[in-house]
């Protein structure tokens, strides 16, 4: 199995789980609505848990959007360079997004053992099981940025890659680019 369908089925099963966390988050957000207005009370589990759901959304969210190329870029100044130009912009951006991840993966060790005897007030549960996620989340995007660093260096890589900007999420980048005429 290649490293692409393995990413794939993650990507996929991460996806699922945004989906329940999501649902379980507006159900429990709504449910506090109602019991406020309707009978006014509310369940404080429901908003720590519901924090914590979108946390947990922002997080594993940032891992597949790494996955499938859709954080936010500027485009302007890499367009406009030539191909070795493009690849030089992509290698540096992946090198700096390591290093997040590796200073990323290093906080959340180093404040491993201050979440992991502190409790959340309501629920009780352990501060490692929210800031833990600096752990999924610097080695999921650090995984992703090696494999592109992989294919930038062995040449592998597609023009339309380097570009990872997109005008539309309905339209691929290299369609909303109008064509540029050789000179």
């Amino acid at each position: 199995m290649s490293y692409r369908q393995i990413a794939n089925r993650i990507a996929y099963v991460i996806d699922a789980a945004l989906a329940v966390l999501l649902v379980a988050m507006v159900g429990m957000v709504f449910g506090n609505v109602v019991l406020r207005y309707a009978f006014d009370s509310g369940l404080i589990l429901s908003e720590e848990l519901s924090r914590f759901a979108f946390i947990y959304l922002t997080f594993l969210g940032a891992v597949v959007a790494s996955h499938e190329g859709a954080h936010l870029g500027v485009d302007s100044l890499v367009s406009a360079l030539p191909r070795n130009g493009k690849l030089v912009c992509a290698f540096l951006s992946e090198v700096l997004i390591l290093a997040c991840c590796a200073l990323f993966f290093w906080g959340t060790w180093r404040q491993h053992e201050i979440n992991a005897t502190s409790h959340a007030p309501v629920s009780g549960l352990p501060m490692i099981w929210v800031y833990g996620l600096g752990y999924v989340t610097s080695v999921g995007i650090g995984v992703v940025s090696l494999n592109k660093l992989w294919r930038i260096v062995s040449g592998q890589i597609a023009d339309n890659e380097l570009i990872a900007v997109s005008e539309s999420e309905e339209v691929p980048h290299t369609e909303t680019e109008a064509p540029r005429s050789q000179a």
